[in-house]
């Protein structure tokens, strides 16, 4: 099986599994997914949706936030980890939001990974899933499971990326990269699979006896 035959099950059975897909943090528009995205660096979905319900309560707008305290803030986030960081990247980035783009979540990766806190990932998450450009954000999952599936060498997550859009329709890419994370939660966990295991590597690599070693 080639690895463009290999991409093509995996879309099609990937879609068949999770016809729907849901963004899995909680938020209400771009800014509060654009929180809630930083936020879950080093941390959970399921940490920051706990979290997060408290800090929007107080501030769920660029101008309400940038007049909260940043201790304040960090009191908050704490359980999420890195809260010093993280903390004043939230403020901070409001602060620029609403002086330099009227308040307004900026639509470009360009603009958006000028913000503090807020890498190439964090931009992807935005622009696919608050203004759906298509994108393909690179989280441990699909780093892990490129590798397991032959879909990329795992050299890092940049060389990821670029071999997944190259091998996916690009209007595919917003859903699949969310069906490709619900799978490796589910199914081809970093323990409970070592590509040898879930029903995909198996049908991928039928012969395949020894526990595929991934990249970090």
């Amino acid at each position: 099986m080639t690895r463009a035959e290999r991409a093509a099950l995996v879309d099609r059975r990937l879609a068949e599994l999770y016809p729907e897909t849901p963004i899995p943090l909680a938020h209400r528009d771009a800014y509060t997914l654009l929180i809630a995205v930083l936020l879950s660096a080093q941390s959970t979905d399921k940490g920051v949706n706990k979290v997060t319900p408290n800090l929007f309560a107080l501030a769920d707008t660029p101008e309400k936030m940038m007049q909260v305290p940043v201790e304040e803030i960090r009191r908050i986030i704490r359980p999420c980890g890195l809260s010093p960081a993280k903390a004043r990247a939230i403020s901070g980035l409001s602060r620029i939001l609403v002086e330099q783009h009227g308040g307004q979540v900026p639509r470009t990766f360009a603009e958006l990974e000028e913000l503090p806190g807020v890498g190439h990932k964090t931009a992807s998450v935005v622009m696919a899933q608050a203004f759906g450009v298509p994108a393909f954000p690179v989280d441990t999952h699909i780093h892990r499971l490129a590798q397991r599936w032959g879909l990329s060498a795992g050299c890092s997550v940049e060389q990821t990326e670029r071999d997944l859009k190259a091998l996916f329709p690009r209007e595919h890419w917003n859903q699949l990269h969310l069906r490709i994370i619900f799978y490796g939660r589910e199914h081809c966990t970093a323990r409970g699979c070592d590509g040898t295991v879930c029903e995909t590597c198996r049908t991928l690599f039928p012969r395949r006896k020894r526990p595929k070693v991934t990249r970090k």
